[in-house]
């Protein structure tokens, strides 16, 4: 049996009723076009309206009376005044017309630039975040790149500074080598010369990467807002620490979110290691935490470089000694080791006797040492001992005798440090340039962020004990007597000196500890004769 045709109404109608669509959009177009003003100040009126109903509904009720009397006064005023309602109706439609105009159109997507670039970082993870065997890679060669980037912020140059990532749970996030390689992938990919925070959520298979403000480096030296037995190490991110100090920057004052080390009896880090670069600020940083204790301690520098980066230290109130020599420096630290050993007799025969510590031994002492590799090359090659042997005592005991030890070395001379100084210094901090793999040496874990290649003086990272790593920018502490040294900076070190001693004097001298004198005989015995030499007591522990 033959098909009968469709009518012919049935066959052309979807023809006509596109061109009837097509008339109707241009008719509301031409519409839209003509009525425009008219559809601004209509906008315009209704949110002047909707404005004064919402501040007569905010107005008391015992005030609205005066202010209908005052509107009502506007308004008789307006109509006697010549051309005044005239005026009134323009200023009416001018104030509508600028309330009701359209507002610039809200980015609400990434744009063709943007787009291209998450394609890209969503191709280069596909062999990291894929397996043959997943029947629905979240990952997958011309996939679609929004399920897996659930978050995106660019900035002005078109380059990721927020991304949150989603991947699939077999991966080995666990796995310190799998997390790196996907973190220099990510750096390499959104633009080397940032630093980048990676946060890992193990838990909920997300990876969340941002692009870290740099740290400022406006704050110089100055009297921090702290207690005994504190030291301002430097400052890091706000949402590092939960701690802030008002702090004096170039710009004003503000407050800093400071990392700060507590040293004492009661401390879990009673020593500090610093590594780092030439040039890098370790230097400055023990002249900052030199500048800190003197108002309330005594402090011992030993320079192993010879530089003369301690002279303004010289002679001043609380600065027992600034020793530059391998002569004065053994002479030094042995004087430490000896004094140490002293306070913690006193201390316990304080405590055995049911007194408190005598107030000598309850003063903080600072040994701060730099660079002692240079030291030790030295005496081995004038045939004496290390300067480090004779930090064993202040290290190991130096947390109950009030005595902390800071050592600064570059990286280059890290194998000349002693076993004594790595195993006591718990707080480590690193600063300048360096790879992730130096940093973990000294740190013991790699930082979650990625180290940029050119970073300013002072700039590296921190980690006290077993806590996270921070980062940090140590406050500007120049050499006050440098030529280089900008004025303001000069000043404000010079501010913290301490007053200089009339006739410097060397305030360390040899002591020798030696035990209580032996009761005397009763009359009833014979003279045993002459008492035995005195010998020096072992320190305890």
């Amino acid at each position: 049996m033959a098909r009968r045709p469709l009518p012919r109404i049935l066959s052309s109608g979807s023809a006509q009723i596109a061109r009837s669509r097509e008339i109707a959009r241009t008719a509301a177009d031409s519409a839209t076009d003509v009525l425009h003003p008219l559809i601004t100040v209509s906008r315009g009126l209704r949110k002047l309206a909707a404005s004064a109903r919402a501040k007569w509904a905010a107005t008391p009720k015992e005030r609205r009376g005066p202010t209908l009397l005052l509107v009502a006064a506007c308004v008789l005023v307006v109509a006697l005044m010549p051309y005044g309602p005239l005026l009134a109706l323009v200023t009416l439609m001018a104030a509508a017309a600028w309330r009701g105009r359209e507002r610039p159109v809200v980015k609400t997507g990434p744009d063709d630039t943007e787009i291209a670039r998450l394609k890209g970082l969503y191709e280069a993870l596909v062999p990291y975040f894929s397996v043959a065997e997943d029947p629905a890679p979240l990952f997958a060669h011309g996939g679609d790149w929004s399920g897996a980037f659930t978050e995106y912020a660019f900035d002005e140059d078109g380059r990721p500074t927020r991304l949150k990532i989603a991947y699939p749970p077999y991966f080995t996030d666990g796995e310190p080598a799998a997390r790196a390689r996907i973190e220099q992938l990510l750096h390499a990919k959104s633009g080397r010369g940032r630093e980048y925070r990676f946060d890992w959520d193990e838990e909920g298979n997300r990876l969340v990467m941002s692009v870290l403000p740099a740290l400022p480096t406006t704050i110089a030296a100055q009297r921090f807002v702290t207690v005994p037995g504190e030291t301002v190490l430097g400052f890091t991110d706000a949402d590092a620490v939960q701690r802030t100090v008002p702090v004096v920057a170039s710009d004003g004052t503000e407050d800093a979110p400071a990392v700060v080390w507590r040293t004492g009896p009661r401390s879990t880090e009673p020593h500090l290691l610093v590594v780092g670069q030439p040039a890098s600020g370790t230097t400055s940083l023990l002249r900052s935490i030199a500048l800190q204790a003197l108002p309330h301690g005594d402090v011992l520098i030993v320079e192993g470089g010879g530089t003369g980066e301690y002279a303004c230290l010289t002679g001043r109130d609380g600065v027992l000694a600034v020793e530059c020599g391998l002569s004065g420096a053994l002479a030094t630290l042995e004087w430490a080791a000896h004094e140490t050993e002293r306070r913690l007799i006193a201390a316990n025969r304080a405590r055995q006797a049911g007194h408190p510590a005598p107030e000598d031994t309850r003063r903080p002492l600072w040994i701060l040492l730099d660079r002692p590799g240079v030291l030790g090359d030295l005496a081995a090659a004038d045939g004496r001992p290390d300067p480090q042997e004779l930090l064993q005592v202040p290290l190991r005991h130096g947390r109950a005798a009030q005595v902390t030890v800071v050592v600064a070395e570059q990286f280059d001379s890290t194998d000349t440090l002693s076993e004594a100084v790595r195993s006591h210094t718990r707080a480590r901090i690193v600063l300048g340039p360096a790879a992730p793999d130096q940093i973990a040496s000294v740190l013991g874990t790699e930082p979650h962020t990625t180290p940029t290649p050119q970073v300013p003086a002072g700039r590296g990272y921190a980690r006290l004990g077993t806590g996270p790593v921070l980062r940090l920018q140590v406050p500007a502490t120049p050499d006050p007597y440098d030529d280089a040294t900008s004025e303001a900076h000069r000043q404000a070190v010079l501010e913290l000196l301490p007053e200089r001693r009339d006739a410097p004097t060397m305030a360390i001298e040899k002591v020798t500890v030696k035990s209580p004198e032996p009761a005397p005989a009763p009359r009833s015995e014979p003279d045993p004769g002459p008492a035995p030499l005195h010998t020096p007591v072992p320190a305890e522990g």
